[in-house]
């Protein structure tokens, strides 16, 4: 009997051990579900905004196939080393597509983290979603800061690396001011008091209200001596611009400031110049840093500025030139054309999301959101802030150089083509005023 009562006990410890190690085996997270990693790409492959978001897709591609070539992610100290398999969903450039493609990805694909986005009015329609299902996703296209910012619903799982129309919108007035208002008043003869006079065309979204929101802001809070003569905006996918532009001229502007995509940015200039005869000085968001932008523009892009940090047709000298000409090299031999600025914050995203999933040494979402919230890793093609790709604590953003390009025309190319012409320890050669331009009135 006693050993019967004996045998009983040694069993119940037993049984209790096995399930204790059950449990605790059930609690720790999963290496990576089905021995890889997934990472859902959101982008705009049909609709108003596909010549980016097809560029952001295929820019993704090239990372995942450059981390599997090199035996893909190692996860935490264990050495393992699992692949990355991207699954891309299409937002259509509709708010509805964008739900569609991030519930699609979620609940079907079953994807470790998200990396995309780029119209902002889409982005923010499915944040709700995100928030429910706690994906971490790296936003590389959508502007506005509202992505983050907004306090209608939990955005800690989302992490923007691209800079916000706050901050290019305050980077590129403060350039008007300091390069751009000295030589429209030298021109003119005109004392150093005289009110540069600017017009604003945006797309009537999040993104193009956004930049409006940065000028009026920037100008404000420096009380700097710009006068906004003409605000026009329009429907995002709008084509015919000559309405809003006659509007424009009739103000008489020193400059024009755009917040357009790349498809409605080369037609508001080319209709300017070519059928409005409004020959000023067009001033460009980053996103339209893009190849397929300054073919659509030929000469009449002669003059204009863009706000950049990536460019397919030049670079800052220095360290990262060398690895953004690589990634222009094996962009181009798998796709026959140039990558754009999107393409490159995309390109880092999948690096980004790899390097999070490796820290964390696991697929489990909490530890990725974690590791993304401590995250330190070398820049990789983009220069950033101190070197290094991190995310602010408060809003989860990432912080880049930024620069001003002027376009000039080449004749060989049949196409504008970038100098960099501010800041000054970037800068290759000197802003100037067109000899066609007309400035506003004195």
């Amino acid at each position: 009997m006693r050993y019967s009562v004996l045998f009983m006990v040694i069993a119940l410890i037993a049984a209790a051990c096995i399930a204790g190690c059950t449990q605790q085996q059930a609690q720790q997270p999963s290496p990576a579900s089905g021995g890889e990693i997934k990472i859902g790409v959101i982008a705009s492959l049909t609709g108003p905004a596909s010549n980016v978001g097809k560029n952001m897709w295929q820019s993704a591609q090239i990372a995942g196939d450059e981390i599997n070539a090199q035996g893909g992610v190692q996860l935490g100290a264990s050495g393992t080393k699992v692949p990355v398999r991207l699954i891309v969903g299409d937002d259509e450039s509709t708010q509805q597509g964008g739900q569609k493609a991030a519930t699609k990805l979620i609940t079907d694909d079953k994807v470790d983290i998200l990396v995309g986005g780029y119209s902002s009015a889409v982005t923010s329609a499915y944040q709700q979603t995100i928030a429910e299902y706690k994906v971490p996703y790296i936003v590389t296209g959508a502007s506005s800061p509202v992505i983050t910012h907004r306090t209608d619903i939990d955005t800690s799982y989302v992490f923007h690396h691209c800079p916000t129309t706050d901050s290019y919108g305050e980077y590129t007035t403060t350039f008007i001011d300091q390069v751009v208002r000295p030589a429209v008043n030298k021109k003119l003869g005109a004392s150093d008091d005289r009110p540069f006079r600017l017009a604003l065309i945006y797309q009537d979204t999040a993104y193009g209200k956004g930049v409006q929101t940065a000028v009026q802001n920037t100008i404000a809070k420096n009380n700097l001596n710009i006068v906004l003569v003409s605000e026009q905006g329009y429907r995002m996918g709008e084509s015919d611009f000559r309405t809003p532009l006659t509007v424009i001229k009739a103000e008489n502007p020193d400059a024009v400031y755009l917040g357009a995509f790349p498809n409605e940015g080369a037609p508001i200039i080319t209709q300017a110049r070519r059928d409005i005869g409004l020959d000023t000085i067009f001033l460009n968001v980053e996103n339209n840093d893009n190849a397929q932008f300054y073919k659509d523009l030929g000469q009449y892009g002669e003059g204009a500025i863009i706000e950049s940090r990536f460019s397919p047709y030049t670079a800052p000298v220095g360290a990262l030139a060398t690895a953004q000409e690589n990634f222009k090299n094996s962009y181009s031999a798998k796709w026959g054309m140039y990558p754009d600025m999107m393409g490159a914050s995309t390109y880092e995203g999948i690096y980004i999301a790899a390097e999070a999933v490796g820290k964390a040494g696991t697929t489990d979402k909490a530890s990725v959101h974690q590791a993304l919230v401590d995250l330190t890793m070398p820049e990789v093609i983009e220069a950033m802030k101190g070197g290094t790709i991190s995310f602010t604590k408060d809003y989860r953003e990432s912080r880049f150089d930024l620069w001003m390009e002027q376009l000039a025309y080449d004749p060989n190319a049949g196409e504008c083509r970038p100098h960099i012409v501010w800041p000054d320890n970037l800068k290759v050669t000197e802003f100037t005023l067109p000899s066609w331009y007309k400035p506003g009135s004195a």
